[in-house]
């Protein structure tokens, strides 16, 4: 049972989104990982929605870059937690995804990230605080790993400063 769905709109999408279940993996959170399309297979969208909701899915990941519906069409599915990683996959540079993942209608919330692999890695790491809001083992986890993050720039920083 996937705790975690991400979803992206193509397979270009694959390079940007592999942070993502890095991050997940790091945690051992549940996740599946594929394609699926607002536009070209809004059909496998719905179902896909539905059944991974059955199997006890409690955070849905969409990445899509330029119209960037993705991430729209399943927070219209469902009332799980939505976070969307808009792409730059266009001459608009994700301006254009950017805009499309934040702008949703009241009562349909997509939280959005940031752009491409920074977005990707950060929805990974907030869709483990929502889990963790009812696991103590993943809070101890995601604190574990914050500690190592604070660890890597004080090292960083007494390297540089010669010490």
């Amino acid at each position: 049972m996937p705790q975690v769905a991400v979803f992206m709109g193509s397979k270009s999408d694959t390079e940007y989104m592999r942070p993502c279940i890095q991050v997940l993996e790091q945690l051992d959170i549940s996740c599946t990982f594929t394609i699926t399309s607002a536009h070209r297979t809004p059909e496998r969208t719905e179902k896909l929605v539905k059944e991974l909701e059955d199997d006890g899915c409690r955070v849905f990941i969409c990445a899509a870059g330029m119209a960037a519906h993705l991430a729209g069409a399943v927070a219209a599915k469902t009332h799980k937690p939505v976070l969307g990683v808009p792409l730059n996959a266009s001459s608009l540079n994700g301006l254009d995804a950017l805009l499309s993942t934040v702008q949703m209608p009241p009562g349909f919330p997509v939280g959005t990230l940031a752009l491409d692999k920074a977005g990707a890695k950060n929805a990974a790491w907030f869709a483990a605080q929502i889990l963790a809001l009812n696991d103590e083992v993943l809070a101890a986890k995601i604190a574990a790993a914050r500690q190592d993050m604070k660890d890597d720039v004080v090292r960083a920083a007494a390297e540089l400063d010669g010490g």
